[in-house]
């Protein structure tokens, strides 16, 4: 009886340790290297249960839970957007998580996604443009591989994760690697399958895999902005398996969490400052355009990326306004000082305290759409004044027009260059402020202005721009300025709306990239240089075009018409 008893235990040992022997043998699995780049492809190879559908679960070491964000506003946000969505303040996931199998439909399927277009004509899943994404699935228990996750084990991490790669404001606080159509984010890369699908979201990873014998061979480009010294662990079928390191592959913004060499950002802000230095407007918008689409500034976990972009946006739209002051405010005289700095006083008023308390109990979403719709009726009457039926009514631009059009001429005769005309006050009031400027005169009420510039402080506060798309339009249609003037006054004002915004944004503990900074400091302020000097090059009537054509641009941007800018 008791060797029957030791024989069945040794018989039961025996195949337990056979059973594990076979299992380690089918989830022997080989990574192709230790160390990659950024963007370099990962291969993994090796053997499973023949028969057994294929799971490689690849999953950044580091997890992050929403109660290691340092942000302020993060803070308040995502507990807020956790309880929604179904998460705790401690849960904890990987932010770069991807699931490559030959069995996607465990997870989630494939959907048609409509985006683009204003809030008020679409309702929630309507759009302008169609794509595709894949939907992960809505329940943690209707997943069919729940056991191959790796470090994803229960339904809060699953709650967070699905709302991690779908939601916007969880891809850009938290994942950092959104699909993108154009400049819009559509969902982050999650569960991978062969490029064969056709899907845009599968380029580049090959999944091959002989269920007859278990042999599997699997590739995927890992995430091109994967911060350096990034360690991950690779699940196979949920077994850990082996883990390997991403190295940095280029120059890495710490904050902008990029790699991005800085020469190309300071061409891009040369190129901005010069636009914006000639019409005074949407510096912070154009910029904002080409961090979003050729920086892609991210900013670290736990930090919405546009808590990080639009300080560096500042960066622009106050140093390029001082580059061009030297020619604006001393060589050519033509700054009206006290319409600009009754200007400044207001926006620095409205983006500094009014800024504040508006962005934190408002929610901004509507009004930016609703602000588009102002700056297309701008953009309209701006192209009105152009019209002679509107010149002869404004006489005194009618005559400066035909006075730069001489200049012009006599410029081209001689070979010499263009003379500016310059500011002459005549009359200086709180209310009442008059000044001829090539020989016209002009009337405009500085304290009107100083109420008009609150309200542009606001907007700059609440979007991280400089107002000058909203400040110019008002000059050149209430106060019926000429461009010349104009620009000069937008500039003062821009740069006390700069100010005030930064301050704004230190007190609440956000600070921009430096490098990134940096960059855009010095590319500014060389384009403020020279948008000064070539904004004579052209006439009051095409600096007005140039204007309208931007206020359109902003028209596309702000009501997402046009998913490129």
């Amino acid at each position: 009886m008791m060797k029957n008893k030791r024989l069945s235990i040794s018989l039961m040992v025996i195949s337990i340790w056979l059973l594990a022997w076979q299992g380690s043998c089918f989830a022997e699995t080989t990574i192709s290297a230790a160390k990659y780049k950024a963007g370099d492809t990962v291969t993994i190879k090796g053997q499973i249960e023949p028969g057994q559908e294929l799971y490689i679960a690849i999953a950044q070491q580091k997890q992050f839970k929403s109660s290691d964000t340092g942000g302020k506003f993060e803070k308040k946000k995502l507990p807020k957007k956790g309880k929604k969505a179904g998460f705790s303040n401690d849960t904890s996931i990987p932010p770069l998580y991807y699931m490559i199998t030959t069995n996607r439909e465990a997870f989630g399927k494939d959907v048609d996604k409509k985006f683009g277009g204003p809030s008020f004509v679409f309702k929630k899943g309507q759009g302008l443009y169609n794509t595709t994404m894949f939907k992960l699935k809505k329940k943690y228990d209707d997943v069919g591989a729940k056991d191959m996750m790796g470090p994803i084990k229960t339904a809060e991490q699953w709650n967070m994760f699905k709302w991690g790669h779908e939601n916007k404001y969880g891809i850009n606080t938290i994942v950092k690697e959104g699909n993108k159509k154009g400049k819009v984010v559509i969902f982050a890369r999650s569960v991978i399958g062969d490029s064969s699908t056709g899907n845009y979201w599968d380029k580049g990873t090959s999944v091959k895999l002989d269920k007859a014998t278990g042999q599997f061979e699997a590739s995927f480009a890992s995430f091109r902005h994967t911060a350096p010294d990034t360690d991950f662990d690779v699940y196979v079928n949920g077994v850990k398996s082996g883990s390997y390191k991403i190295e940095g592959n280029g120059f890495w913004l710490a904050k902008g969490y990029r790699y991005m060499n800085p020469i190309i950002i300071v061409i891009g802000a040369i190129l901005v400052g010069t636009y914006f230095s000639m019409i005074g407007a949407a510096g912070g918008m154009l910029m904002g355009a080409f961090q979003a689409l050729f920086v892609q500034t991210a900013g670290p976990v736990g930090i919405n990326a546009a808590n990080v972009l639009r300080p560096s946006n500042i960066a622009l739209t106050l140093f390029s306004p001082l580059g061009s002051f030297y020619r604006f405010a001393v060589v050519e005289k033509r700054v009206a000082w006290p319409v600009g700095l009754s200007f400044g006083a207001g926006i620095f008023l409205g983006s500094v305290w009014l800024g504040g308390y508006v962005t934190q109990y408002l929610s901004m979403k509507a009004y930016k759409e609703w602000l588009g719709v102002l700056v297309v009726i701008m953009g309209v009457k701006t192209i009105m004044e152009m019209t002679p039926a509107a010149m002869n009514k404004r006489k005194n631009i009618k005559a400066m027009t035909q006075k730069f059009n001489a200049a012009v001429k006599k410029a081209k005769e001689t070979g010499g260059a263009v003379e500016m005309g310059s500011i002459e006050p005549v009359k200086s009031g709180l209310t009442d402020y008059r000044f001829k400027f090539w020989g016209e005169e002009f009337r405009i009420n500085p304290l009107l202005f100083c109420f008009l510039g609150i309200i542009v402080g606001v907007a700059s506060r609440a979007f991280g721009i400089g107002g000058g798309f909203l400040l110019v339009p008002m000059m050149t249609t209430i106060a019926a300025l000429p461009m010349y003037v104009a620009v000069p006054i937008s500039l003062i004002g821009t740069c006390f709306s700069s100010i005030g915004s930064f301050i704004g944004y230190v007190i609440n503990g956000y600070l921009p990239d430096m490098v990134l900074a940096g960059s855009i400091i010095i590319g500014g302020f060389a384009g403020g240089m020279l948008g000064s000097r070539c904004q004579k090059m052209f006439s009051e009537k095409t600096l007005k075009i140039i204007l309208a054509c931007t206020l359109f641009f902003l028209f596309f941007r702000f009501l997402k018409i046009e998913y490129w800018i």
